[in-house]
């Protein structure tokens, strides 16, 4: 993929979420940057951890096709088309993709949290964005477990930051 990304619009992702009533917490850095911590490298993308019930699978499906969702790869700029359904989605523990709203990943097992939602869920947080979009939001402690977990440079790199203003806003004990 090209180093020209298609701008993030996170909310309109989310409020797609929303409207189709997935269940899902929003991971990464977008949910430490939706609880106001400011990053001298934003984040170009958002993460979700969806319930993975068939239920929520097929409401899931109905979004990324209302989405527009592509897998995202190196070497195809707008992604790849793909097929889906709620059961398909399921066999997967990651889904990159992109779509008119930029990029954007699924994670049903992201790291240190191997039950995903049902771990994640817990601690969330609800978080009221610009325009009233309401999202749950991953706690900040639960991003810095996974990003410690997933052990990549770019994770290891960003926490210094994480952790410092989290503290600085009363986000961390």
């Amino acid at each position: 993929m090209s180093d020209e990304r298609a701008e993030l619009d996170a909310t309109a992702i989310l409020d797609a979420l929303n409207r189709h009533g997935v269940e899902y917490v929003v991971i990464g850095a977008w949910a430490v940057e939706a609880q106001g911590i400011v990053r001298s490298n934003p984040t170009r993308d958002v993460d979700v951890t969806p319930r993975r019930t068939a239920v929520n699978l097929r409401r899931l499906s109905d979004t990324l096709r209302e989405l527009g969702a592509r897998i995202r790869t190196v070497g195809a700029t707008e992604g790849l088309p793909f097929d889906h359904d709620g059961s398909s989605l399921a066999r997967s523990e990651m889904w990159n993709l992109i779509c008119p709203a930029g990029e954007f990943d699924i994670s049903f097992a992201p790291s240190g949290f191997g039950r995903g939602y049902d771990d994640l869920a817990a601690n969330a947080l609800l978080v009221e964005l610009p325009g009233g979009l309401r999202v749950r939001v991953a706690a900040v402690r639960d991003v810095i477990e996974s990003k410690r977990a997933a052990g990549r440079e770019k994770d290891i790199t960003a926490l210094p930051e994480i952790i410092s203003e989290a503290r600085r806003l009363g986000l961390l004990e």
